[in-house]
This record gives structure tokens, sequence and C-alpha cells, in this order.
């Protein structure tokens, strides 16, 4: 029977083929989604709660008589319906998540010329923002802290939570989760309607400034369709994790680090790379031999099957020249001393640094935001955090010292520009019209 996971050799001739394959996912829109989302959003902005209620009694298989059943009045009670080691631990992860997010937190700024002219920068919470909580298939209260606390900590006035709540089922580990990180409103809504209820708003659901968290592939394309009227954090991608081992980490908790993000779904990505050819083959009888194991054995299969490898490299220059060539979602890196090669990495939305620091500890409660830009974009973007929910508006004041200096060059340049209202005004400043 082959290996569930492939091997690749980075020397080959044709691994940049292979691997660009491996990377590529689906990303084009899908027609018939595109098009039921495009649906619903018209709908919902359109007719508003009858819509939204409608949408939800259909796609979650409930029979609710009025839109105001959505909200969930008292989800502050759920705290004391969870299990006191659960809550203990919810109130732990969210304690650290908020005191890390604490660092991030920008501040106003100014500074003065030597004429009296002052410039700086204002800094100022979003005033509503919604929370996309998954929950059709599993309880997700991690994402709940992840994204409500940096809101919280950003001092946004108000935050909505959505989540599904098919055949009228929620997890009040859930509602305990948004009491314990500062929600202030809970609708159980799911899905393209729930994105477009907190784009538009209805008579029953407040329109927010941003959207953000995880969702299906409907969520995903509604998001899509609503930015401009609102924004939002970013379209992801399957899961991902990249792991870097020098061969010297017990093969069991590398294989288990790959399950990991192998268990979230099919599509989710899951890569080693080592220059030892021996440990990638114990990681395989590894994987073989914990696989059967595991509940979600079936999911992990698929995964490891469909998009996963172990991947041998020359070396870790080699390995680190792929790690920012995959530019990760998570990666590890699970060698001797990884602060020698942090100064190298590029590209990764979250870094876990040695052998004992597996990335399913930053998915709960290490601190840092587990929602990560997927699918190579962290190239370009960042983890979630406060700065997502803070904005910033230039200040500009002008001393008539300065006025007058500033006025004359950008008299010039409007003049260049051929903008003639523009020169006129800077002009007036200076005292030359």
């Amino acid at each position: 029977m082959p290996d569930v996971m492939r091997r690749l050799d980075a020397s080959a001739a044709d691994f940049p083929a292979v691997l660009e394959a491996l990377l590529a996912w689906d990303e084009e829109e899908r027609p018939e989604i595109a098009a039921a989302v495009r649906d619903i959003v018209a709908a919902v902005r359109r007719d508003g709660d009858a819509a939204l209620l409608d949408c939800t009694n259909r796609f979650d298989r409930r029979a609710l008589a009025t839109a105001a059943a959505l909200e969930v009045t008292d989800f502050a009670s759920a705290v004391t319906q969870v299990p006191t080691g659960l809550r203990a631990a919810l109130e732990a992860a969210a304690d650290r998540v908020r005191r890390y997010h604490e660092h991030q937190k920008a501040t106003s700024w100014d500074y003065r010329e030597d004429d009296g002219t002052c410039l700086g920068q204002q800094v100022v919470p979003l005033d509503r923002v919604g929370i996309y909580v998954p929950g059709g298939k599993a309880a997700y209260p991690s994402s709940v802290l992840m994204n409500a606390i940096p809101a919280r900590v950003a001092g946004v006035g108000e935050i909505v939570m959505a989540v599904p709540a098919p055949d009228d089922h929620l997890e009040p580990v859930v509602l305990a989760a948004a009491a314990i990180a500062g929600v202030d409103r809970v609708f159980t809504i799911g899905g393209a309607q729930a994105v477009a209820a907190l784009a538009y708003g209805t008579a029953t659901v407040p329109a927010v400034d941003k959207i953000v968290g995880p969702g299906n592939a409907y969520v995903a394309a509604a998001k899509a369709m609503v930015f401009g009227r609102v924004g939002i954090d970013m379209i992801a991608g399957p899961s991902e994790i990249l792991i870097v081992c020098d061969g010297q980490t017990d093969p069991d908790w590398i294989a288990m680090d790959l399950f990991s993000q192998a268990e979230h779904d099919e599509m989710a990505q899951s890569i080693l790379l080592s220059p030892d050819r021996d440990f990638l083959a114990a990681v395989a009888a590894s994987v073989e031999r914990l696989l059967p194991r595991m509940p979600r054995a079936a999911i992990i299969r698929a995964a490891l099957a469909g998009r996963g490898a172990l991947i041998e490299v020359r070396d870790l220059d080699q390995a680190v020249e792929l790690v920012n060539r995959i530019a990760p979602e998570h990666l590890e890196l699970s060698v001797a001393e990884p602060r020698a090669l942090l100064p190298r990495i590029r590209h990764a939305g979250a870094i876990f640094l040695g052998r004992h620091t597996p990335e399913a500890i930053g998915d709960y409660c290490a601190g840092p935001n587990h929602v990560l830009p997927t699918a190579g974009t962290s190239r370009f973007s960042s983890p979630l955090g406060v700065y997502d929910f803070q904005k910033r508006s230039s200040l500009i004041e002008c001393s008539p010292a300065g006025a007058a200096e500033l006025g004359r060059l950008a008299r010039v340049l409007a003049e260049a520009e051929g903008l003639q209202a523009h020169a006129r005004s800077a002009g007036y400043r200076v005292g030359d019209e």
C-alpha cells in the first residue's frame, strides 16, 4: 500500500512545477455559488428581516416566526452552563489573547515644525464591527475569542456576533466565549444572509463598519461582494501548516502536527521540509501508524493525500528559500536553533519556534491571533489584530508662516497639473491672490 503522503525531492528537475501544482487550489469563484450568494445578498438588502428570516429558516432548518427570535438576549448566562474546567480554560486563553493584543494598540501622535505647523495622526476605533463565527459542523469558541478580543482592545463601540444555529442548536461554549470576550449582541444567523445583514442592516440586525471571521465558500463570496460597503479582514482559503525539521524531533510529534491542520477539512495543506531522508521516512511511518486512531481520520487522509507532502531539501538554507516561496499560514521551525533562521523568514502568517511549540497552541491560547493569511497571501498581509479595528486620520494644522511656505509649493504643483482652483486656494494663504 502506498504512503498516505507523497514524497518529493526539492533537487529534482521538475520540482518547481510539481510544487506549483501542489500549492494551487481552486481560487476561482464557482458560478453556482456566486449566483446563489448574489441573490441572497440582494434579497436581504431589499427585504431586510423578511428575507433574513426566510433564508435562516430554509438553510438552517428552523421555524422562527419573527426576526426578533434571531437574537440571543441572555448569552451571558451561558458562562455558568459550561463545565468549570472549560470555563477556566476559556478565561485563561482570553486573558492571554487580551494581554498580547494590548501591545498592538496604536496611539495618536503629532509633531510641530519650527514655523509652528503641526502634523500628526489621529487613531480612533471603529464604531461597530461584526464577527462571523462558523457553526455548521462544529463549535469554535476559539474563533470568538480571536475575533472579538482585538476589537474590544481597540475600543470598538459595539461588537455584533453572527453564528448559525442549524436545527436550533448552538453550543453553550460559543455563547460563553462571546460573554467572556466582550461581545455586545449575538444573532443566530449564518451564511451569506448573515454577511448581508451585517453589511446593509435590517430592522433587527444593525449595520456594521467591518466584518471579520472565517466561513464557508458562501460566506467568503458574500464578504467579497459587500466589500466596499463595509471593510473585511480577508478572504481565507484552506488551513495550512509548513514544518521545517532538522530530523531531531520525535517523528510522532511532527506527524501529529501535520494532522492538526489536515483535520480541518479535505482541502487543508500539511507539508514537511527536512534534509534528513531517513527522518522523512520515519515521519511517513508515524503517519501510517497514528492515522487510524484519529476520530477525523477520513478527513486527515484526504487532506494529506490530496495536498500534503514530505519534501527532502538539500539543507536548511534551501528550506528557508521554500518557506518564502510557499508563504505559509502557519510555519513551525522545529530545529535546534530556530532563531538563527528567523531573520531570513520573510513570508509567514505565524512562526512557531522550536521543538516544543506546536501550532495547536497558537490556535487556542498562546496569545497571538489565529486568524491568519492563507494561500500565499502572507507575502503582503498580516494576522488579524487590533490594527484591523482602528483607523487613522491625518492631522494638518498650518501656522501663518507655514501656510505661506506650503502655499507657494502647493500653488506651483497645482499649476503644473492645471488645477487653478487648487492653485488659487493655496495662493490666498500666501497673500498673493
